[in-house]
């Protein structure tokens, strides 16, 4: 079977968007468990919520980017909201505890997009139709823009935790809270800091999907296996992990839906096994103290 040329182009640009995504959402999720040890499946409903608010922004203002800001800052401001009121409480708790609580609060904050912005999917515009033609191919700028907001994020996000006094302490911590702790740093302020940063991320990529989907209150579920296999692959707590494993599993599900679609979907979960029985901690992840 030969497959043309242009849409493979096609599909290897679709699979670093979708990529980029996974990693934008997959990062918090990864960085939670890495030093908190807890499983923050909550980080879905913050990119939920930054779909739905960049819709109503972007509609009241007809500012696309402007509403990816505020997606964004909402779900940083529902995390915060969610660390002080709930994960404060459960830090010490089994992670099994952590994942059912979330799952909770999951479906929790499904109920209340429906109740506030409805059931019914809502259309967000792309913010630039123009094509890019690469070797041929007309390739959607947008979703080279997506590309380009995830690698910018990582960059930050690499800066802040090797060139940061703060970024080096949560760094240390995700390897040994107790000597982290024995140096008389704040810990439950660091563990505040990393759950906002993982809420704005996922809001951040909620905004700038949103254009590609329906917003739909059930959009978080949809994503929650794919993200799930991406922090695994990856290992826990790794951002060049996180970030090397959602380039896999979006190019996986991008080409593997041109050359067989039924097997694309399963295709990811067979590489998370494979990986697995190699190397248990993930590509990058170590070993994981209890607390």
């Amino acid at each position: 079977m030969s497959l043309d040329p242009r849409l493979v182009m096609s599909s290897v640009i679709f699979g670093l968007s979708i990529g980029g995504i996974y990693f934008l959402l997959a990062i918090g999720l990864s960085l939670c468990f890495g030093l908190m040890r807890i499983i923050s499946l909550d980080q879905l409903l913050y990119y939920s919520i930054g779909a739905f608010v960049t819709y109503s922004v972007g509609v009241a203002t007809g500012q696309f980017w402007l509403g990816v800001a505020a997606g964004a800052a909402a779900g940083g401001l529902a995390s915060l909201a969610v660390e002080r009121l709930i994960f404060r409480r459960i830090y010490a708790r089994d992670p099994t505890f952590s994942m059912i609580t979330s799952f909770g609060l999951l479906f929790g904050g499904i109920g209340i997009i429906k109740f506030v912005w409805g059931v019914v999917p809502r259309p967000v515009e792309v913010p630039t139709l123009a094509q890019f033609d690469v070797l041929g191919t007309q390739i959607p700028v947008y979703r080279l823009i997506i590309v380009g907001i995830a690698v910018v994020v990582y960059a930050l996000i690499w800066a802040f935790l090797h060139r940061t006094i703060v970024g080096k302490a949560i760094r240390a911590a995700i390897e040994n809270v107790e000597h982290v702790e024995g140096l008389g740093i704040n810990v439950g302020r660091l563990f505040t800091l990393t759950f906002v940063i993982a809420g704005a991320l996922s809001g951040l990529a909620g905004g700038v999907y949103a254009p590609l989907i329906l917003v739909d209150p059930m959009m978080g579920l949809e994503m929650l296996a794919f993200v799930f296999m991406v922090v695994i692959i990856g290992g826990l707590g790794s951002i060049k992990g996180t970030a090397i494993s959602a380039l896999i599993i979006g190019q996986v599900v991008s080409l593997g839906s041109l050359i067989y679609a039924p097997a694309a979907q399963m295709a990811p979960f067979v590489i998370m096994l494979a990986i697995l029985l190699i190397r248990p901690t993930g590509l990058f992840g170590v070993a994981l103290t209890r607390r």
